[in-house]
């Protein structure tokens, strides 16, 4: 979007038609309201930017089916000339009609007709240039189908218009819809406004609206439509005086048959403009991020670099766009409905006011007098900044522009950077909606993303501490390191074709989040059916599986306007995260996945897992919903933004931890009941603090080894040249074992019942000598960076026979042998080494031993006894031999 620069914003409402409560469509289901259908095609009209069109910006639903539409603005308009009644000169008027029709181009080009151009519609900046206004009303209403009142204005419709007259659909289950206008009309009214500034007045003021929509219809049987219109309005002198082409364009305008006015393309390039043609540049709209064409080359520099230097009286916020402008201005407590309400533009009426004299039985009413409210009411509110600069007054020019290539703190620097510091310290939620925090967050985050990939590993840095929400959709699409030319490689599937998924996608669409406003619009279906189809087309190895749907929900929400970047973030992350789950036999993808969460349970919380696994409430039965979405089907969409936030930052497991740090949160209410109480439970799962989960997962997630969560079906390690050497450079938080290069000292795989059998985690020799930090060969990959403890990490419990020990051990390691370490009933056996083992509960304690068959089965008695962070050594000490790290014990003497 452009800066917002001398223009304002301005706010404008109005009324969708309202449905019948007790008609459903083909499909059994409620009608969509209109309002939620005009707010799903509107979206489109945010991503529609031209120098001479005014910046769609937003639109909020409110009750009764009202809408309210917040736009660029300017407080001058065109009428303002007519007002003066005076002529205008015959260059300006070119220059004006040059301009109108550039945005009336550029609007077709995008499939736009305006249909309601009039004198108060083409807005004036300060530089006198034209904006159009309210230019997406007749699309965003479905041609004017949505609403009750007509869209355009009497005196400026074109007669092919009026011809067809306003049809409604009288069936609200068929889509009955009359015959759209087409960009030729546009120019019949931009004729009418063009003849009304050369006579400096308004046409057809003395006729009543069906006589003037008569006149317009009877100029078809006249020659010269021009000149009877200036005989009608007594300025047949003025006419005289103009020049020879402003009548020429003026009846290229005014042509009575729709197929022989000319289109705007050819109107622009005619001799006409040839003296003003020159004084516009072409437009290029600024390439995205992830265009295929160069980001820098319509980047141009002034000839006096000093211009760029200017700091006298600099609005810093007028060079933001309008779109970052609007989102402070919410946050620092703009409310649209509040300012119409201000302006009596939205007034309440008592509810006794609104009752009929009687009702019938049948439900008709009587005695109500007409509700004007459905009407349009045409006016624009201009919307004050004075909060929201009261609320950055202290915030320094710096904030505006922070230096990327320095040496900085992880916040950005400020002149109340000590109420930034502090406000990073505070809840998310809260954050969120403080307006200088924001703002210092999005220009900072705009700058690193305008250098993505250049900048990616700061981008991830600046992620750790939070992702601001207006950008949140482009961060994570870096964050999956999206890259190319996405739009043309999305544009290549076919998305037409019929596929057998087709029913499917149809039946699942409806009913997912459906309880938000722009996923539940009919453009929001469609947006889903063509994303969903796309991916199941591109990935013939695999299959679509209900669920992935609700996966594709976030991606498409946050890029409700670009498909192409919605399917890209969802087939970047579907590889990474749920690598192979939807293949048409996903059985041993799904059973190795809940496996591995069942030993992160025992591993994190023995105590629950025990009772889970006393009354028989496995993963399978409440997890397969939670991993297969990630657990998009059980939150709502705001909270998933949170989860994901700090999800992608995590590498393929850290899944395992907030499924922990969930069952962590019901764990009082789990160990109370027993199997149907925790079935019933999990049917409607409770509210859930997912700042407390984000937290939680967190901080399981640093205390799980990164072998602990090891899958052989998971993702396997792409090649470096796909990876990127950026890659290496991110933290190792992100990255999976899997990746790390394969050793002597690495996890092997083992098979699925082998693993089910084995209560707690395994852990590779390369772990724990890392764990350990034991000397010799460096064999680690180093993890995290490591902390020097008061009182070490780990605990290596030998569980041989104390001869084997004997002959070599690992340092600092204890040893109770297996068949003397248990009582009968499996409790632990008192001695000098249990209660050092006691001592270490809390730590991670690793089973070493020769038979892999004793290590499980002592980590399971030990989880039997509630000691959490058990975990196996794979491989056992035949794993530790070849690496010389084995002690011998003193001999006593």
């Amino acid at each position: 979007m452009f800066p917002l620069k001398d223009t304002v914003m301005g706010a404008s409402t109005f009324f969708a038609s309202a449905l019948p409560h007790d008609v459903c469509g083909s499909n059994g289901l409620p009608l969509t309201p209109n309002s939620i259908k005009i707010l799903g095609r509107f979206q489109i009209l945010k991503t529609i930017t031209h120098p001479r069109l005014c910046q769609y910006v937003d639109i909020t639903r409110g009750k009764h089916e009202r809408l309210v539409v917040a736009a660029e603005h300017c407080e001058k308009s065109l009428e303002d000339l007519l007002r003066e009644r005076k002529p205008v000169s015959s260059s300006r008027i070119l220059c004006i009609a040059y301009e109108v029709l550039q945005g009336l181009q550029y609007m077709n080009k995008h499939g736009m007709v305006h249909r309601a151009l009039s004198p108060c519609n083409i807005l004036l900046d300060r530089k006198g240039h034209v904006k159009l206004a309210k230019f997406g009303l007749y699309h965003m209403t479905a041609q004017g189908v949505d609403v009750d009142f007509p869209i355009g204005y009497p005196s400026y419709l074109a007669p092919e218009v009026i011809a067809q007259g306003i049809g409604k659909p009288s069936d609200h289950t068929q889509c009955e819809k009359p015959l759209p206008s087409g960009p030729k009309s546009d120019l019949w009214s931009l004729g009418i406004i063009l003849f009304e500034l050369c006579m400096g007045r308004k046409l057809f003021q003395n006729l009543e609206i069906a006589e003037r929509l008569k006149f317009i219809l009877m100029l078809g049987c006249v020659d010269d439509i021009v000149t009877v219109l200036a005989e009608e309005h007594g300025c047949l002198d003025i006419l005289k005086d103009l020049s020879e082409n402003i009548i020429t364009l003026l009846k290229k305008c005014l042509t009575f048959q729709p197929s022989k006015r000319q289109v705007f393309k050819e109107l622009l390039h005619d001799n006409l403009f040839s003296e003003v043609s020159v004084l516009y540049p072409p437009f290029h709209k600024p390439a995205g991020l992830f265009s295929s064409s160069p980001r820098c080359a319509n980047l141009t520099l002034p000839e006096d670099i000093s211009q760029l230097c200017k700091d006298e009286d600099n609005d810093y916020l007028a060079e933001r766009s309008i779109e970052e402008v609007y989102y402070l201005w919410c946050l620092a407590g703009g409310d649209l409905e509040k300012e119409l309400v201000n302006k009596e533009i939205i007034r309440s009426k008592p509810p006794v006011c609104t009752l009929p004299n009687f009702l019938l039985e049948d439900g008709e009413s009587f005695g109500q007098g007409r509700d004007r409210s459905s009407l349009l009411d045409d006016t624009t509110v201009t919307l004050s900044l004075c909060q929201l600069r009261n609320r950055l007054k202290d915030v320094g020019g710096e904030a505006f522009y922070p230096l990327l290539e320095d040496d900085q703190p992880a916040l950005p620097h400020s002149n109340s950077s000590n109420e930034l510091s502090a406000a990073a310290t505070l809840p998310l939620i809260i954050r969120e909606r403080d307006t200088e925090y924001q703002l210092n967050r999005i220009v900072l985050f705009d700058r690193l993303l305008k250098a993505y990939p250049y900048k990616k590993n700061q981008i991830w840095k600046e992620a750790r501490i939070d992702i601001p929400p207006l950008l949140r959709g482009i961060t994570w699409a870096t964050l999956l390191g999206v890259e190319g030319a996405i739009e043309a490689k999305y544009d290549a599937i076919d998305k037409d074709t019929p596929i057998p998924t087709d029913r499917q996608i149809e039946v699942d669409i409806p009913r997912c989040h459906q309880y938000d406003e722009l996923l539940s619009s009919p453009e929001g279906h469609a947006k889903f059916r063509r994303v969903l189809k796309a991916w199941v087309v591109s990935h013939p190895n695999l299959v679509y599986w209900q669920g992935l749907d609700s996966l594709c929900a976030p991606f498409l929400y946050l890029n409700f306007n670009n498909e192409a970047l919605a399917y890209a973030c969802m087939s970047a992350f579907i590889p990474k995260y749920l690598y192979n789950f939807f293949l048409k036999d996903n059985s041993h993808v799904i059973q190795e996945y809940l496996t591995v969460f069942s030993q992160m349970i025992a591993f994190h919380d023995p105590e629950l897992s025990n009772h889970l696994n006393e009354i028989g409430f496995i993963p399978d039965l409440y997890a397969i919903p939670w991993f297969l979405t990630m657990f998009t089907h059980v939150f709502p969409l705001h909270k998933i933004f949170h989860l994901w936030d700090t999800l992608l930052l995590g590498n393929s497991s850290f899944p395992f931890c907030i499924g922990v740090a969930i069952l962590q949160q019901l764990r009082d209410r789990l160990l109370a009941n027993g199997f149907n109480e925790c079935i019933l439970l999990f049917s409607d799962l409770p509210e859930i603090d997912i700042e407390r989960c984000v937290r939680e997962s967190i901080n399981l997630f640093r205390w799980t080894p990164k072998s602990a969560t090891y899958r052989q079906y998971a993702q396997p390690p792409r090649p470096a040249v796909e990876s990127g050497s950026a890659r290496s450079s991110l933290s190792c938080l992100s990255t999976d074992y899997q990746e790390a290069p394969r050793g002597d000292l690495s996890r092997d795989s083992i098979k699925l019942d082998d693993l089910k059998a084995e209560v707690s985690p395994r852990i590779s020799a390369e772990d724990l000598i890392d764990l350990c930090e034991l000397t010799g060969p460096s064999h680690s990959k180093t993890p995290v960076k490591k902390t020097k403890p008061s009182k070490p990490k780990l605990l290596v419990v030998d569980i041989r026979n104390s001869e084997d020990f004997n002959r070599g051990h690992i340092s600092g390691s204890i040893n109770v042998p297996f068949a003397s370490a248990f009582t009968a009933e499996g409790d632990l056996i008192q001695c000098p080494a249990t209660a050092t083992l006691q001592s270490f509960k809390g730590r991670v304690v690793v089973i070493v031993g020769n038979a892999v068959k004793n290590t499980a089965a002592f980590a399971a008695h030990l989880v039997k006894n509630k000691y959490p962070r058990v975990c196996i050594l794979d491989g056992g000490i035949n794993k530790i031999k070849p690496t010389g790290l084995l002690t011998v014990p003193s001999p006593q003497i």
